[in-house]
């Protein structure tokens, strides 16, 4: 039982372990706090991790503040160097999670004879953490993909052909950030293998690798999200088996399919043909006006798809389309990386 009035050396030395971890994880706390409420905006997270620090902060007693100075801290100040090697968000929730993790660790051994109350909280909390640093993780890597989504309006479709890896590779070079692929033959290895290749050259150039139908090798190769027709998985069994971090997209052409998407969550829309397409032949091109009408209302990303080639995206982008898909002009032209290029430029000018 605590004895606040000990003067025990042993005792005294315990009390300041404790004060130091409970600073430790308090902090650390903070710093997800923080994270999860400016950089994710998820306020369910934020009022979780804010009761952990005042839980903490009330079991922070006042003789564990008093023994702070009872032994000189001579390691004060001491640095390592793979503190400096945090350069994305991801790196500073994991690594301030581990400090949280590690802190109350301490906290519940050397509390467990002291105060048996702290030791259990600690190690309440921590197993709580395991699951909180998993959850922002996921919500980081989701909220990039949102960001990609919303930022970028080029959407390139990749087909197995000779060459593949490098024309994405100069696709992705010319500053394309969404890439999806299909697959029409192979086996599932050899598929997987192409898909986990695709996904490193994403992640090199920081874009978005989308697979188009197939949950298992997405989920297999850690893809960023899938791409679902009418026909395919529906998007909540999708959800289900990927989660939460990753983005679904789906193919619409109609008042029907695109409200039970957004109803079903989806993150991002595929919408046509806008015209004839030669993928596409025994779909009728829904045209301009349709799809005015379709999209009028939408508040969530979505790509004209469907016969566009560079030289009508001036007439779709004076029609309020902001954002296409291409499928084989890229794929088979004889120099991808500056077709991309000036496809960039020109959906980037201003009408």
């Amino acid at each position: 039982m605590l004895n606040p009035n000990s003067t025990n050396a042993e005792d005294l030395r315990i009390y300041q372990i404790i004060d130091a971890n409970l600073d430790r994880a308090r902090e650390g706390l903070r710093v997800i706090e923080d994270w999860a409420r400016f950089g994710l905006g998820k306020e369910k997270y934020v009022e979780k991790i804010k009761n952990f620090r005042q839980i903490l902060g009330k079991c922070h007693l006042e003789v564990y503040k008093q023994s702070r100075n009872h032994i000189e801290d001579k390691c004060k100040g001491l640095t390592h160097q793979e503190q400096i090697k945090r350069k994305t968000s991801e790196q500073i929730i994991s690594s301030n999670s581990g400090r949280v993790q590690e802190a109350l660790r301490v906290i519940e051994e050397f509390s467990r004879l002291h105060n048996h109350e702290l030791s259990q909280i600690a190690s309440e909390i921590r197993y709580e953490i395991y699951t909180l640093e998993v959850d922002l993780l996921c919500l980081s890597k989701r909220k990039k993909s949102e960001e990609i989504l919303k930022e970028n309006d080029l959407y390139v479709i990749s087909d197995q052909k000779e060459n593949l890896l490098e024309t994405i590779e100069d696709i992705l070079i010319a500053g394309v950030k969404i890439i999806q692929h299909r697959f029409k033959s192979g086996t599932d290895k050899d598929n997987l293998q192409e898909a986990i290749k695709i996904k490193n050259l994403c992640k090199r150039y920081n874009s978005l690798f989308i697979i188009n139908d197939r949950v298992d090798i997405a989920l297999a190769s850690d893809a960023d999200g899938i791409h679902l027709g009418q026909d395919d998985l529906d998007l909540k069994t999708a959800r289900k088996l990927l989660g939460f971090s990753k983005i679904i997209g789906i193919s619409a052409n109609n008042e029907i399919d695109i409200s039970n998407a957004l109803k079903d969550g989806c993150d991002y829309l595929g919408i046509g043909p806008v015209f004839e397409s030669a993928t596409k032949k025994n779909k009728k091109p829904l045209g301009i006006k349709k799809i005015k009408t379709l999209t009028k209302d939408l508040n969530i990303p979505w790509f004209a798809i469907g016969g566009i080639k560079s030289n009508n995206i001036s007439y779709l982008k004076s029609n309020g389309f902001k954002k296409v898909a291409l499928v084989s002009q890229l794929m088979n032209s004889e120099d991808p990386k500056e077709e991309a290029i000036i496809i960039l430029k020109e959906l980037a000018h201003e009408n």
